[in-house]
Order: structure tokens, then sequence, then C-alpha cells
């Protein structure tokens, strides 16, 4: 008889073992059986033994239970818990908590004491390994066994092992460049892998910077290193996927500048990836507006210039998230980014979404005036008129509508459509909701003219 493991004890985690289990037989069987296998698989065979060993130790987490944790010394409960601390560390204040607790306290985005309400010079935290043999050889008079360090994870399935590794990658990135390239290439699989990983980085303020030394001492890691430099700046997109790191990461007075030597000296997958990150980061307001400010937005116009078909998609969804504040909207203008949009939507290139960035700059006033002098509008009528996409109909009716309210100029070449082939009025009776308003709003301005003619 099998014995009987942690597993067995919750039919829900017994079900996602048994599951694992056989995705990994199918990963190896394909492995051993197929000469010719794609690496990948192996990769997908570590990342199910990974879930196999963290869904485990979770579980033999969880089933401690401590119930003399009401009898214990004061001294051992942690503050925020109020149960017998498993993982006591320190904080830079001084004071004493149960690692677990601590770490989603300022995960959450406080950076105070609990107890204090000081702020701390930093976020590292040191294990108390006096307590910690206090409070194993109070549990060990008791019959009771806590759990090894090496064995003991947080809810996120970090151990003390992983947390260990963490930091002498982190330390590697000061030495050797052959160490550096190492450490990098491995944060880099672990970021991507690994979102406990990502969430390490938000517990220190001086770990990004760690990350990022090797950049930011000289040229010679973009210039004389690409591949060092593409696997720095992937880990850092890897770091903004998680939400809690998004203000730290944009916050980090090296992060920005470094993205945009990226964008401008990297490979095409460096140049891909930085755009991707500045994408994500710009999902904050707070983010947006420091990086408009940074100037990043002309280094992405330049690529978006540039057209690689990899990174376009990168590209010009970090200019359409940076474009929505107003003031990014000037810093776009002023860079060149609607000659270099109108450019593309006239040769067919990635319309989509460069419709799209054109629909949020239309509310600036210096667009809607070069807009009308570069021949946009026979150009926004014609896809009106072909397109089968009714996102890009609408914004293209939005972008119009501007035009007609600010530009009188531009109503003959709009009432000559119209008449020729009644994509205004087809677009008021069958577009969505918005695209009919706008072609209503058109129409109205249109005819209005021509009856003021007529009076006339």
């Amino acid at each position: 008889m099998a014995k009987t493991g942690v597993f067995e004890s919750d039919p829900m985690v017994m079900t996602k073992a048994m599951e694992l289990k056989k995705e990994l037989q199918k990963l190896v069987r394909n492995i051993v059986d197929d000469e010719d296998y794609r690496t990948e698989l192996i990769d997908q065979a570590r990342e199910t033994l990974f879930a196999l060993k963290e869904l485990k130790v979770k579980r033999r987490s969880s089933s401690l239970k401590l119930r003399e944790t009401v009898l214990c010394p004061e001294e051992f409960k942690c503050p925020l818990s109020k149960e017998l601390m498993r993982d006591p560390v320190v904080l830079a204040t001084g004071q004493t908590y149960d690692r677990p607790f601590i770490q989603k306290w300022l995960k959450a985005g406080n950076r105070t004491c609990p107890l204090t309400q000081q702020v701390p010079s930093h976020t590292i935290l040191t294990p108390n390994l006096l307590i910690r043999e206090m409070i194993s050889q109070w549990c060990k008079s008791r019959g009771l066994k806590l759990p090894d360090l090496a064995q003991h994870a947080n809810e996120e399935g970090m151990t003390e092992a992983d947390r260990d590794h963490f930091l002498s990658l982190l330390e590697k990135m000061s030495l050797t460049l052959p160490e550096q390239k190492d450490a990098a290439r491995e944060l880099r699989l672990l970021t991507k892998r690994m979102p406990s990983f990502r969430a390490l980085f938000s517990e220190s303020l001086e770990a990004i910077p760690q990350l990022l030394r090797p950049l930011s001492e000289g040229k010679s890691g973009s210039s004389m290193y690409p591949d060092l430099q593409e696997d720095i700046i992937t880990t850092l997109l890897n770091l903004s996927i998680h939400d809690n790191n998004k203000k730290l990461v944009a916050e980090t007075p090296m992060v920005i500048p470094l993205l945009m030597e990226a964008l401008r000296s990297g490979s095409i997958e460096t140049r891909t990836n930085a755009a991707a990150a500045l994408f994500t980061l710009s999902a904050l307001d707070s983010n947006k507006t420091l990086i408009g400010k940074s100037g990043a937005l002309k280094p992405l116009i330049d690529l978006l210039e540039e057209g690689h078909p990899s990174a376009m998609k990168d590209v010009a969804s970090a200019i359409f998230n940076l474009c929505i504040i107003h003031e990014n909207k000037a810093r776009a203008v002023r860079d060149g980014a609607l000659k270099v949009i109108l450019t593309k939507i006239m040769n067919g290139i990635h319309v989509d979404e460069l419709l799209a960035i054109l629909a949020v700059l239309a509310s600036h006033q210096k667009v809607v005036e070069e807009l009308g002098d570069s021949g946009a509008v026979p150009c926004l009528l014609r896809i009106i008129r072909e397109s089968t996409c009714d996102r890009n109909k609408e914004n293209c009716i939005a972008i119009l509508h501007t035009i007609c309210l600010n530009d009188r100029t531009k109503w003959k070449v709009m009432r000559d459509e119209e008449s020729t082939y009644g994509t205004i009025s087809k677009l008021a009776r069958h577009g969505t909701s918005r695209a009919k308003r706008k072609a209503n709003g058109i129409l109205e301005r249109l005819n209005r003219a021509v009856n003021l003619t007529h009076t006339a």
C-alpha cells in the first residue's frame, strides 16, 4: 500500500496533484520517445515539477496546526497574525514578525512598521535566529515540531533556499562578466516562470539597482554585450507584470533611462521587450506622467517609424497607453508621432493599433490642424468605406468628427464622399452606437451648412 501523504488529506489537492503527475508523465514520455524533441518540452517538464513541489510544500505547511499558540509566550507571537511565529524575521526598525505576514503587509504597499509606524530605511528582512531557537526549544518541550527553514514556504511557495539563491544571483551582478551573464540569464528565466521571484524584488529597495548594475556602470552592457542587456531588460519586463512592482520599478532612477537606451541601441528583441516594459509600467497613471517627462516617447516613435514587424504591436501599445494623459499627447506631437502614424496608416501597416492612437491624439488642437493639411480626411473616409472592422470605422469617424468641428475647409471633401458613396450615412445606420453618434453629428453639420447656403 502506498504511503499516505499530504495530498490524500484534501480531495482537491489530490486531484490537482494527479493532473500534474499525468502531465509530467506525458512530457517525459515525449522527451524519451522522440529523438528530435523540442527543447521547450524540458522547460515545461521543469515547470510541472516545480508546481508539484510547490503544491506539496504548501500543503505540508498548512497542515501544521499549532494549538499551543494561545498558551505560548507573547514574544513568540507575531504582532500581525497573533500566532506562534514559524519564521521570525527582524524589520529594519528592530521589530520581529513572522515572515509570511510582514511580507504580505509590505507587498500590499505599506511602507511603515506596523508596530511603530516608522518608515524603515530598507525592507530587507533579517532572520531572528535567537527567537527562532527559543521557539524551537519551547516547541520541543511540548512535543511539537516546527518545519525546517529549508522546507518552510510562504503562501507564494518561496523557501529559504529560494530566497538565498535569489540574493546570491543579485550579488553576482557585481562580479565578473561571466558571472553577471549567468546570473542575468537565470533571473530572466526565474522571473518569467515564477511569480514568487518577481515578488521578491519588492522586498528590498536595493534589488532592482543590483540587477541593473552591469548596465548602469557604463556602456559595455549594451554596446559590447547585447545578450547581457537583453536578459536584464527582459527581467525588468517580467518584474513589471507584477502589480505591486509597477510603481517601484518605474520610480527606480535608473530604470526608464536604461529602457530608453535599450530602445535606441539594443537587439530587436531587447528593443521590443523595452517597449513592452514601458507599456506594462504605464498601466499606472503616475507612471504615465513619469515616463512621458523622461522623454521615452521619442525613442518609441523612432522605433515605430523603423517598422520592425516583431516590435510594432508592443511599441504601438506603449504609445497608446502613454497618450491617454493630455500632457503626453503634446509630447508625442512634438516628437513627430503624427507624421509617422499617418504614413503607416496610409500604407496599410498596423492600421488597427495606429488608428486607436490617432483617435486619442485627435483631441489635441495641433493634431487637428495637421490632419487637415496632411490628406488624412480622404484616407479615413476610404477606411470607413472599405474596412470590415467596426472598431476601425468607429475610430475613423470619431477623428473625422473632431476635424469637422474644427476645420470647415474639410466639409466639402466629406460632402463629396457622402454624395458619391453615402459612406457617412451608412455608418450612421449600421455602425456601433458611438460611430452612429459621431456620423450623425457630422451629417447634421453638413446638412445645416447646405441649408444655410440655400437660404443665403
